[in-house]
């Protein structure tokens, strides 16, 4: 298995946001994705994928409703991406995408979890270097021959491929993402949900009170309503348990 399946496994070893923060994520996805590109599917990749997302999370249809109206809404505020970078305890690299409508409060708020949590913000492109920006999609396990699929996938960008219990992986370059989604919905093959990911390019092993002092800084970032995803380059031991969440 390549980096993409060690990242997401250590990413559901120990899962980070709450559902109610999930639901939050998305629906600002999908006010992006109609402010950026309109409210119709059909001409809206992106909002078709955060549509995807929002159904794989099991968000109710009400609070996708609510969040296309909101994008509809010319009082509605645009949201601006951002990406803040820096060193959590122990050297351990962290990369925060973020949404926001306030992008001096948005950096304020970031900046003082690193401080307050044994870390330091750094400047733009001090550890993104150290993460590759990737696209993924789930699509169902039908029995798929794994080695005919990528090899199917290849010339759209593909990169890894793996099984999980509840479908299929695949892997590309951030830039392959729309060819990828053109193929699949061309060849009438479900996407469960897609996205995006940072992969670390190095790791770093941590071990008992450092991994929690790495963990608390992470939650307390994710807890931001500003905040969309953290990343991290901190793997765990073989057999490390986690606290139950």
């Amino acid at each position: 298995m390549g980096r993409a399946f060690e990242f997401r496994k250590a990413r559901k070893f120990k899962r980070w946001a709450a559902m109610a923060k999930t639901f939050s994520r998305i629906g600002k996805e999908i006010v992006i994705a109609i402010k950026e590109g309109g409210s119709d599917p059909e001409t809206n990749s992106r909002l078709r994928a955060a549509i995807q997302n929002a159904k794989a999370a099991n968000m109710p249809l009400d609070n996708v409703n609510r969040a296309i109206k909101k994008a509809t809404d010319k009082d509605t505020s645009d949201y601006k991406e951002i990406v803040l970078e820096g060193y959590g305890p122990n050297g351990i690299a962290v990369l925060v995408e973020a949404a926001t409508d306030n992008n001096k409060r948005t950096v304020a708020n970031v900046r003082s979890y690193f401080n307050k949590y044994n870390g330091n913000m750094g400047t733009s492109g001090s550890v993104s270097f150290m993460f590759d920006h990737q696209c993924h999609f789930k699509i169902p396990n039908n029995d798929q021959d794994l080695e005919e699929l990528e090899l199917e996938l290849i010339d759209f960008g593909a990169e890894e491929i793996f099984a999980e219990e509840d479908g299929i992986m695949i892997y590309a370059g951030f830039s392959d993402f729309g060819s990828i989604q053109k193929y699949f919905e061309e060849s009438n093959v479900e996407i469960i949900s897609s996205g995006f990911e940072r992969i670390p390019s190095n790791t770093k092993e941590l071990s008992g009170d450092d991994i929690k002092e790495v963990e608390k800084l992470i939650e307390k970032i994710e807890e931001d309503d500003d905040v969309q995803n953290v990343y991290h380059n901190m793997t765990y031991p073989d057999g490390y348990e986690p606290d139950a969440d």
